[in-house]
């Protein structure tokens, strides 16, 4: 397979070095299977001889007609963490030509694929439209109101959408470039994670920080403060939205809206993310964390951890336990 990486000014290091690293030892490793796929040609292509990256290192490219012959288009992450800053940038005329490369690599039918914030110009180029795709979790709130044409999961770490591949956050780059090992070879692509000692990933939701998404929103926020007052009680929609002067339906409608998920599933990952918290930092029971977030049986709690998380109530402490 031939796949074009693009490297572009201003673009996040670890995410690029991530995408060459893993294609690099699946290359250097796929002998030791007994029926290895095809090596993966990799070119580096850019729109100058040479980038600078957003740490500042210098990077030789090859021109980016050579995308026209890839069989993939990779597109690493931007270096930027403030989302004005991303939105004006992938927007503006210094991407114009990363926009119009990719909106041309999908007119050809060709796969593309990008990680954490370099979802942002997938979407701007208007390939993501119609599509279900992920993000960085903590830009899900952005996203989805700047491109309401895409359907947004953000608990998931990989998402591919009718060619078209997405990943999650900084280091979904890993993923993002183990998933496209794995399109060809899933033994493959498990033997490079084996040694880069690299876990499989396949939700965002273990890392997601409730109180982090509900700040893009004053009403969600103001929600986000009344459910933690009250995590052992009983919580009713209802009445939360009497008490933030609202009604129901405009909470549950601005909840949406903001994070993607009802206020009831706000309300489970916020008792998960407290119960978790708990399991990490104390000794209590489940039984006793399970009260304290608002839940009678610890059963209960046992399988939201398993559900909302992908984790057992035994990975959150040491060997002992």
């Amino acid at each position: 397979m031939d796949v074009a990486v693009l490297a572009y000014d201003g673009v996040f290091d670890s995410g690029l070095a991530a995408i060459l690293d893993v294609l690099d030892g699946a290359n250097a490793m796929r002998e030791e299977l007994p029926e290895p796929p095809p090596a993966w040609q990799v070119t580096t292509i850019g729109f100058r001889r040479r980038v600078r990256t957003g740490a500042g290192h210098l990077v030789s490219t090859v021109p980016v007609s050579a995308a026209a012959e890839a069989d993939l288009l990779l597109v690493p992450a931007l270096a930027e963490r403030r989302p004005d800053s991303l939105v004006e940038h992938v927007s503006g005329t210094a991407s114009a030509p990363m926009r119009r490369l990719l909106a041309t690599t999908r007119e050809n039918h060709t796969p593309v694929a990008s990680a954490c914030t370099g979802t942002f110009l997938l979407a701007e180029s208007g390939v993501l439209d119609g599509r279900r795709a992920t993000t960085s979790w903590w830009l899900a709130p952005v996203f989805r109101t700047r491109y309401p044409a895409v359907e947004v999961d953000q608990t998931r770490m990989v998402i591919t959408s009718d060619g078209v591949t997405t990943a999650g956050a900084a280091f979904g780059h890993v993923d993002l470039a183990l998933a496209v090992v794995r399109m060809s070879s899933p033994a493959l692509a498990d033997l490079v994670a084996r040694y880069l000692v690299v876990d499989e990933r396949p939700s965002q939701s273990a890392y997601t920080i409730p109180s982090a998404l509900a700040q893009s929103d004053p009403l969600v926020s103001a929600f986000e403060r009344w459910v933690r007052a009250r995590l052992d009680q009983p919580i009713s929609i209802s009445e939360a939205a009497h008490a933030l002067g609202v009604s129901e339906r405009t909470l549950q409608r601005t909840v949406q809206r903001t994070l993607g998920t009802s206020p009831v599933r706000f309300v489970q990952d916020v008792r998960v993310e407290q119960a978790s918290h708990l399991l990490r930092t104390t000794e209590l029971s489940l039984e006793s964390i399970a009260r304290k977030v608002g839940y009678e049986h610890a059963n209960t709690l046992r399988v939201l951890l398993r559900r909302l998380t992908g984790r057992t109530v035994g990975t959150f402490r040491g060997p002992d336990v």
